[in-house]
């Protein structure tokens, strides 16, 4: 099926009567739907461009497909953002979640919050490996300073799926607390994001 009769496919009979494999290969302007047969959507949201590619995608489809999760990863985070009142672990994680879930790699954010824990800002401070990632203090602590944030959240994700904070989870959570202290601008957790579930440093009282 080329991509011209699934174009008039959805314009007679909507987006309903596409099969996911569909919907990719005219997302991916590719005439060739069966490029996505072995590939479901949660596994493409988490693929990298170079194993889209290993996968069977030209350069350009798998940059097209990566762009496409990408957008779709920031809408669902502002939804969640201008929805979000920080008075629970659970409430954090719904947001971070819409951002962390599904990536291949660490990233690790901050969420800077105004005195009544109203968000001002969530920011990307830094992105690693499969492993870690390397966070500045001094640079979290610049942007709080400059947003006149009374106090943070900060989040990373776990690849793996391992819910249990690292040594040096628990190294930098310390380090930013004690930080934040001294301008007096509280860290109120640290939610690590591991696939579906989390941990709450708050919750399990490692703050």
């Amino acid at each position: 099926m080329k991509n011209k009769e699934l174009v008039y496919k959805l314009e007679q009979r909507g987006f309903d009567s596409l099969s996911d494999r569909e919907v990719l290969s005219l997302m991916a302007d590719t005439n060739d739907p069966e490029k996505f047969k072995n590939l479901d959507l949660r596994d493409l949201a988490k693929m990298s461009i170079t194993e889209l590619i290993a996968a069977g995608l030209t350069k350009r489809e798998a940059q097209i497909v990566a762009s496409a999760f990408e957008a779709s990863r920031r809408r669902q985070a502002l939804s969640a953002l201008d929805a979000i009142q920080i008075r629970s672990s659970a409430s954090v994680f719904e947001y971070f979640s819409s951002l962390l879930s599904d990536l291949p790699h660490e990233e690790f954010h901050v969420m800077f919050l105004n005195r009544a824990n109203r968000v001002i800002k969530s920011e990307r401070i830094s992105q690693g490996g499969v492993s870690g990632t390397v966070t500045d203090v001094r640079l979290i602590l610049k942007t709080a300073i400059e947003l006149l944030a009374s106090g943070m959240v900060i989040s990373h994700n776990h690849p793996s799926g391992n819910t249990s904070p690292s040594d040096s989870d628990i190294r930098i959570t310390q380090k930013i607390k004690e930080a934040g202290a001294l301008l007096d601008i509280q860290l109120l957790d640290h939610i690590i994001v591991a696939g579906r579930d989390y941990y709450s440093f708050a919750d399990n009282g490692a703050m």
